[in-house]
C-alpha cells in the first residue's frame, strides 16, 4: 500500500479557506523523475494567490496542489535517473518540459507545464518532478534561502543585465522594491555598479530595500515620484526602470521619469494590467519598454553562487508549517509582510 502524506489540496477556486490539509497518497517517481521531500516552498501573489482564486490566465484542473518553487531532499529516483541520487539537496524550477505528465488529472503532453499551476506542486510533504528540473543547492545554503533566491534572482538577472543592459554609473529605479522580485532587482542592480533608487509604498518597505543596498529610497504613497527622481538625478531621470507593480498612476510617473534613451523592464503587474502610454514621449525620447518574465540562462546556478558568496541575500518575513497555508495566503494578500512568506512541511 502506498504511504500517505500531508498536502494542501484545493477542490474549488476561492479565498484562502479553500486550502485544505489532507492525507493523500505519496506519489511514486516515474522513470525520469525524482521524489522530493519538501523543506521549503514560498507563497507568491500571482502564482499562488491568483491561481487559488481562479483568476490567473492558466486555470488548473481540480483538485489541485499549489507550490511553484519547492526545495528539499531527494528521497527516491526513477530507474533512468543518473544525474541525481537519494540525499541530494535540490531546488525545483517551475517550468516543467515533459511528455509524461507528473500529476493526476493532467492529460495534455508535449508542452511546458508550470509546476504548481498546470501540475501538482510543492504544498505537500513530497512532490514528484522530472529530474531535469532539479538544481543542486550548495552546502551551507538553507532550503529557505534557496527557495527565495532561486525563485526571483534569475529573473532579476535577466531583467537588469540581459534585457535592461544596465551599465555602471547608470540610474536604476526599482518599483515595488521590497517585494520578492523587487528586492532581488535592487541587489543585482547594485552589483552592476548602478545608482539604485528603491521605491515602495511604506516607509518600512523603503528602508528594507535600503538595507539591501539601494542608494536612495522613495515612498511613492506620500512623496511625488517624478519630483523626487528629478531631484535625486539632477534632472537627468532614470536610465532603467524595473516596474512590476502595474498601478496606472505610479506606472505613468515612472515612465515619465525615464531619461532620454531609457529602458523599462517588467515581469509583473500586481496592481493591474492596463496603463496609459504617451506615444509621443515614447518616440521623442527614444524609450524602450521590455516585457520578459523568463530567467537568465544559467541564472539559478549563478544566483546560488551569488548567495553562497554573500552578494545577494534572501528577504524572508516568516516561515510557517504546511498546515497554515491559508494563514500564509492571508498574510501575503494583506501586504503586511517584509519579505517572502514560506511554508515548511517539516515543521510540526
Amino acid at each position: 500500500m502506498t504511504a500517505a502524506m500531508k498536502a494542501i489540496v484545493q477542490h474549488a477556486f476561492g479565498g484562502p479557506e479553500v486550502l485544505k490539509c489532507e492525507d493523500i497518497a505519496t506519489p511514486e517517481p516515474g522513470p525520469d523523475d525524482v521524489l522530493l521531500r519538501v523543506h521549503a516552498v514560498s507563497v507568491n501573489r500571482t502564482l499562488d494567490l491568483s491561481v487559488r482564486a481562479g483568476t490567473y490566465v492558466r486555470k488548473p484542473k481540480l483538485p489541485h496542489i499549489l507550490g511553484v518553487d519547492p526545495s528539499g531532499v531527494i528521497e527516491a529516483v526513477g530507474r533512468n535517473v543518473a544525474t541525481r541520487k537519494v540525499g541530494d539537496r535540490v531546488f525545483v524550477n517551475l517550468f516543467v518540459p515533459t511528455t509524461d505528465p507528473v500529476a493526476p488529472l493532467v492529460r495534455e503532453v508535449g508542452r511546458v507545464f508550470l509546476l504548481g499551476v498546470d501540475i501538482w506542486g510543492g504544498y505537500a510533504e513530497c512532490v514528484r518532478v522530472p529530474a531535469c528540473n532539479t538544481h543542486l543547492v550548495p552546502d551551507g545554503l538553507s532550503f529557505h534561502d534557496a527557495t527565495v533566491i532561486a525563485r526571483h534572482t534569475p529573473t532579476a538577472l535577466n531583467l537588469i543585465e540581459n534585457r535592461g543592459k544596465v551599465a555602471a554609473g547608470e540610474w536604476v529605479l526599482v518599483m515595488g522594491a521590497a517585494g520578492g522580485l523587487g528586492s532581488a532587482a535592487v541587489q543585482i542592480a547594485r552589483l552592476s555598479g548602478a545608482k539604485v533608487i528603491a521605491a515602495a509604498g511604506a516607509d518600512g518597505r523603503v528602508q528594507a530595500a535600503r538595507d539591501l543596498g539601494a542608494d536612495y529610497g522613495i515612498n511613492y504613497r506620500r512623496q511625488d515620484l517624478a519630483d523626487e527622481i528629478a531631484r535625486l538625478t539632477g534632472g537627468h531621470g532614470v536610465d532603467l526602470v524595473c516596474e512590476n507593480v502595474g498601478d496606472p498612476v505610479l506606472w505613468r510617473a515612472a515612465f515619465e521619469a525615464m531619461a532620454t534613451g531609457g529602458r523599462m523592464v517588467t515581469a509583473g503587474a500586481h496592481a493591474g494590467d492596463e496603463v496609459a502610454l504617451s506615444l509621443r514621449r515614447l518616440y521623442l525620447r527614444r524609450l524602450q519598454i521590455i516585457g520578459d518574465g523568463s530567467e537568465a540562462p544559467g541564472g539559478i546556478a549563478r544566483a546560488f553562487e551569488l548567495a553562497r558568496d554573500g552578494k545577494v541575500v534572501a528577504k524572508i518575513d516568516r516561515v510557517l508549517p504546511l498546515r497554515e497555508a491559508a494563514v500564509a495566503h492571508e498574510l501575503v494578500a494583506a501586504r503586511d509582510t517584509l519579505g517572502k512568506v514560506l511554508l515548511d512541511p517539516t515543521l510540526a
